[in-house]
């Protein structure tokens, strides 16, 4: 990686990754608005832009977030449908964080006159929340 810049190998080389929930005990909440999110549209190759946002309560592990930055730059690149974006970084953090609920929400920007908003939902099975379980 000779002449790549220090960002897109930074980009290039991350990994997902989950660091310990100082609070398990507790149910709270975490929300994250990420508004520089692109992919591809598979179709046309033409860059689709939207906000990414992410509301989860934890169980035993967070998400780092640097590592999280990292890890939706790396959609900028990829041609996915919007439905197949949201839905596979929902996936990804479930798989890594095992939350005890999550939604993702990708709020794209108007493309040939049309808004769309995807919504993906993830819960533990049995979760109540404000401890009452």
């Amino acid at each position: 990686m000779g002449d790549v810049k220090y960002g897109a190998r930074m980009i290039a080389e991350s990994t997902l990754e989950a660091v310990p929930n100082p609070n398990p005990e507790r149910d709270y909440e975490i929300d994250f608005t990420c508004p520089e999110f692109t992919c591809l549209c598979p179709r046309s190759n033409f860059p689709d832009f939207a906000t990414i946002r992410i509301h989860y309560v934890p169980d035993q592990k967070v998400v780092e977030l640097k590592s999280l930055k990292l890890y939706l730059n790396k959609f900028r690149d990829q041609e996915l449908f919007h439905e197949a974006a949201v839905n596979r970084i929902l996936d990804d953090l479930v798989t890594l964080l095992q939350p005890r609920t999550m939604e993702v929400v990708g709020d794209f920007n108007v493309r040939g006159n049309i808004k769309t908003v995807i919504r993906a939902r993830h819960a533990q099975p049995g979760f109540a929340p404000n401890g009452s379980r």
